[in-house]
């Protein structure tokens, strides 16, 4: 049989109300949790970890890295065959993806929390975890990177996000879909996903700065992170990766001061691309040197622009990788 490590790293999973105060505070013990997993023991050997029980809104750089380097060391581990991490839905696309972008096993890692609290009718959580540890044992889940679990769903954690503020199914891939789901405990995957850069960071030094661009938008919030020494700068820009022309002598001078921008997109859904030649266009923020970001949010550009940045890696190289 094989053993699963379940690193609980707190969120809405590990929550119940406090009737003081009429809302949901961290609460339930891993152990707690794990008891409420009937019937697993005849799929997997559980080793359990508690690693926190942070709401995902307190969750930072340094902890993310320090999460990745506890499961790099199970995964190190020749009688660990798989982890399943637990975390709050809020920010978990972007551990995830930190996770996906430095952990280069080939063993399966799955992420899972939960979107209703353990005073909630539908109680989600044990259920997520029971189908991220079917995910975890089977075969077909290595070499896939970090799997996001919801909702009997697998997603990538390149590419899933969080579409919902309180549906089951928060957790959605825009333009692709799911890559697989847990049906009957039976794990079926549908398609494969592209491999991910890996970077090794062992701090975050300079932080990188996300602006969401709006009509009529000047230079005065990417003069404001030029001032505050941040070391690169994401833009969620407007359609297929235009900005307001006032913003544009912002975006120069950040360029000029050797600062790499990334401009992704605020829609949903699509990708960016050089389309457009008007003052603002894609096409001239390419010309200027802007990278662009295919089809990655932005919290996401940011994670991965802030390892790389922190990494040994050159300005060419990261635009390649973009």
């Amino acid at each position: 049989m094989k053993k699963i490590a379940v690193v609980f790293n707190g969120g809405t999973i590990s929550m119940k109300v406090d009737e003081r105060i009429k809302a949901a505070v961290p609460s339930l013990t891993g152990e707690e949790i794990m008891s409420m997993v009937t019937g697993i023991e005849e799929f997997a050997d559980i080793e359990s970890y508690s690693f926190s029980s942070l709401p995902s809104p307190h969750m930072t750089f340094k902890t993310m890295l320090e999460l990745s380097k506890f499961t790099k060391d199970l995964l190190d581990r020749n009688d660990i065959d798989g982890v399943v991490i637990t975390h709050g839905t809020d920010t978990l696309e972007e551990t995830a993806y930190l996770l996906d972008l430095t952990i280069k096993s080939e063993k399966p890692v799955v992420i899972t929390g939960a979107m209703r609290s353990g005073s909630e009718l539908g109680y989600d959580g044990p259920s997520n975890l029971a189908a991220s540890i079917c995910t975890a044992i089977s075969d077909d889940a290595k070499k896939r990177g970090v799997l996001v679990c919801f909702n009997g769903e697998l997603n990538s954690a390149s590419e899933v996000t969080k579409a919902n503020s309180m549906a089951l199914n928060a957790f959605r891939t825009p333009n692709f879909g799911p890559i697989g789901i847990v049906d009957n405990n039976k794990v079926m995957f549908y398609r494969e996903t592209k491999s991910t850069e890996k970077y090794d960071v062992e701090e975050i030094k300079r932080d990188v700065a996300l602006i969401k661009c709006v009509a009529d938008m000047d230079s005065s919030f990417i003069d404001f992170v030029i001032e505050k020494g941040y070391g690169g700068i994401v833009i969620e820009a407007l359609g297929r990766g235009n900005v307001p022309p006032k913003m544009v002598d912002g975006i120069k001078s950040a360029l000029n001061k050797g600062i790499p921008v990334v401009v992704v997109s605020r829609c949903f859904e699509g990708r960016v691309h050089e389309s457009y030649g008007y003052e603002g266009g894609g096409k001239m923020l390419k010309d200027l040197g802007v990278i662009f970001g295919d089809t990655l949010p932005g919290q996401k550009a940011r994670i991965k622009l802030a390892l790389a940045i922190n990494s040994t890696i050159d300005k060419e190289e990261i635009k390649k990788q973009f």
